[in-house]
């Protein structure tokens, strides 16, 4: 794959829903016009298996590259990451218009907050970037097509500024007259063929890290009772069985402490990946502050999980078992930012 021109993939809706598929088919056929551009389509992300030609073709590329999908992109981006598709995290300026109420709302609690410390991806994180958009955002394909073109020009600016560097710190290459772009690299298209690559996969359901909030406080390990997850050698935290996952249930998303484990295909926009992270992680909606109803997210957890219990023919088992860190008699810490949001509402009588 080239190195020299920026890889764009489309990621196809599940199932086959006409306008979804009106609004890819605008995207690519308006990308196809661009010289700069590769551009591929594929299957669903979230449903590519490790052999499927889709995943391989997305392995295959070295250099820079755009994800188009209907997932939020921090979720595109940690599911790439865990399938070995490394790359830094390329911001977007594409941002899906919003009312004035919400960007009023959103400004009041989008403050800086101290995270733990995370432990970040597994691995060398190659010298590429990984874009990625949401095909939710807008319902025609001029804004796709023109945030695509501004990515191109700042990864040809990129690229060109280090070859100039390399080039000022080894003067040889400016005398042999080397070129200062990266050369192309060859790649048999033969077994990339559409066909392949639209091969029809089957539905899947399972948990990806972000690794950009993950602590490895291993409570997602405690509480799972389905063996989805297991450590690496040095002792990180992975999703090791994903097919073990019970489909439809998020009950470890809610437990974890940082909102880092995400499902990508539920309902909920800050388990599916959204980018909410104000206070403690999340995004606070003050109407259901006041008066609405918020739940228990533990309580929901353990619910959802005995339930799949049962329906494995075991029993259930409460909050006796894989939710120690939080049980009333731990000792009180630093209030963090969420807990002083509520004692100021306490204050004003709320």
């Amino acid at each position: 794959m080239s190195r020299s021109r920026v890889t764009v993939v489309l990621s196809q809706a599940p199932g086959k829903h006409p306008a979804k598929r009106a609004l890819e088919e605008s995207v690519v056929a308006a990308l196809l016009l661009e010289p700069e551009l590769e551009v591929s389509v594929v299957p669903n992300l979230y449903d590519l298996g490790p052999d499927h030609t889709g995943r391989l073709f997305l392995g295959s590329v070295t250099g820079d590259m755009v994800v188009i999908s209907w997932l939020y992109p921090r979720a595109a981006f940690w599911l790439l990451d865990r399938d070995g598709i490394k790359g830094q995290f390329g911001e977007t300026q594409l941002k899906p218009p919003a009312d004035d109420e919400e960007e009023e709302a959103e400004a009041e609690v989008d403050t800086p907050l101290d995270r733990p410390e995370a432990i970040g991806p597994a691995g060398t994180i190659p010298d590429r970037h990984i874009y990625c958009l949401d095909l939710r955002d807008f319902n025609k394909h001029e804004p796709y097509v023109a945030e695509v073109k501004r990515i191109a020009g700042e990864c040809r600016a990129r690229r060109e500024a280090q070859a100039r560097e390399k080039a000022a710190n080894n003067p040889a290459v400016l005398q042999l007259g080397v070129s200062l772009t990266k050369p192309e690299v060859p790649t048999s298209q033969q077994a990339f063929t559409p066909e392949s690559l639209l091969a029809a996969p089957g539905r899947r359901w399972y948990p990806v890290i972000d690794y950009s909030r993950c602590t490895n406080c291993l409570e997602c390990l405690d509480f799972c009772l389905f063996g989805v997850y297991g450590v690496d050698p040095l002792e990180r935290i992975l999703v090791e069985n994903q097919d073990q996952c019970k489909k439809g249930c998020p009950a470890c998303s809610r437990v974890c402490p940082q909102q880092a484990i995400i499902f990508p295909e539920y309902k909920s926009a800050p388990i599916a990946g959204a980018d909410t992270g104000a206070v403690g992680g999340l995004k606070i909606d003050l109407s259901k502050l006041f008066g609405g109803d918020i739940g228990d997210a533990l309580s929901t957890a353990v619910q959802e999980r005995d339930r799949e219990l049962v329906n494995d023919g075991r029993d259930a088992v409460g909050m006796s078992v894989g939710i120690p860190k939080r049980q009333a008699d731990k000792p009180k810490g630093p209030k963090d930012d969420l807990d002083k949001l509520v004692d100021d509402l306490d204050n004003l009588g709320l």
